[in-house]
């Protein structure tokens, strides 16, 4: 096979094309702005593992392009938008995104850091893929990618390919999913959008710990709950930590925050107004089992900390309080177990909502 010379093909900017057709199709662009017309080379068809393996070392199968030929490229459009580019350089600054992950004051997912939200892993990085959260960047080894690319396809973003050595450096410990993903955070609804149409909320205060908090957003999306309203005291859910725990779920469980005293107790007064029964989960004696106060309408069940449970003022906010019968000994569960069993109650048990194949 005979491979188009000229100044074209020595333009650095020059980008490797891959179509999303059943096998790719090879092409390049001599000029990759919005004019650019691929010229085909011949019918070549490359699947997408032996396209990336193209991108840096020329096809195996036809001989390796020399560099006297003048190939240049490290970026390959693969499946879509979406462009594969591999690094073997620890320190290359597009990597910077996911650099020092446990270092907390550089963390882009934490306070004073970029604000990003962070997904890991092949199952949560497509669930951010899927969602409304605006995709930046990928990095991950080669397999990893690979099972990305049918999502792939609706990205115009760089997908970073690198080894497991150099993106153990880079992140700062070894990642045993192979991948990640940064986006930047999609805007919250109001409290009045998020009970528009809602019949189940959860309601959380005061829920500190990122591996509880994703818990119950994983919870809550598998058990049908409509969206979460969170409130003082709790922690951020789109940190890296909750997104992994949640499985990626919290990025298609509507939520809003009310962290300041004033902005909660306006949410509480607008759940009200909108109908919705408030609920204060507690083990204290006294209160009435869940299922027999949740009643048929909308009700928004509160819960609280892991250590103290909900604060005076929520329990006086409440309309009610309820708690879940246990066996003798044992006065309550952890509160994203407690979460479970009560989003149970109310929309599988209650509402009906258990007809469909759980993940």
């Amino acid at each position: 096979m005979r491979w188009p010379v000229g100044p074209s093909l020595s333009d650095p900017r020059r980008i490797l094309r891959v179509f999303p057709w059943q096998k790719a199709t090879l092409a390049h662009l001599a000029d990759p702005g919005p004019a650019a017309k691929p010229v085909l080379c011949g019918g070549f068809c490359l699947t997408l593992r032996e396209a990336t393996a193209f991108a840096r070392t020329g096809c195996p199968t036809f001989g390796a392009l020399t560099r006297a030929q003048g190939v240049q490229c490290d970026t390959l459009r693969v499946a879509g938008p979406a462009l594969l580019i591999h690094t073997d350089d620890v320190s290359d600054p597009r990597l910077d995104e996911f650099r020092d992950l446990t270092t907390a004051d550089r963390r882009p997912d934490r306070p004073g850091g970029r604000g990003l939200v962070i997904a890991e892993g092949t199952v949560v990085v497509r669930r951010l893929v899927e969602s409304s959260y605006p995709v930046r960047a990928l990095l991950g080894v080669q397999r990893r990618i690979d099972e990305l690319s049918d999502v792939l396809g609706g990205l115009d973003v760089p997908a970073y390919v690198t080894s497991a050595d150099v993106m153990a450096r880079v992140v700062g410990f070894h990642l045993n999913r192979g991948v990640l993903a940064t986006a930047d955070k999609a805007p919250q609804p109001s409290v009045a959008e998020l009970v528009a149409g809602a019949r189940v909320l959860a309601v959380l205060e005061g829920v500190g710990d990122h591996e509880n908090l994703g818990a119950l957003f994983r919870n809550a999306a598998a058990l049908g709950v409509d969206g979460v309203l969170l409130g003082p005291g709790c922690s951020d859910p789109l940190y890296r930590r909750s997104v992994r725990v949640s499985m990626g779920h919290v990025l298609r469980v509507p939520f809003t925050v009310a962290s300041d005293a004033g902005e909660w107790e306006e949410a509480l007064r607008t759940l009200r107004a909108s109908g919705f029964r408030l609920a204060a989960l507690t083990p204290r004696p006294g209160a009435a089992a869940l299922w027999e106060a949740a009643g048929s309408g909308k009700v928004a069940l509160m819960l609280g900390s892991e250590g103290h449970g909900l604060s005076e003022a929520a329990l006086a906010a409440a309309d009610v309080a309820v708690s879940i019968p246990m066996a003798d000994g044992v006065d309550s569960l952890n509160v994203a177990t407690t979460g479970a069993v009560a989003f149970y109650e109310l929309t599988v048990r209650r509402e009906g909502a258990g007809d469909h194949v759980g993940s």
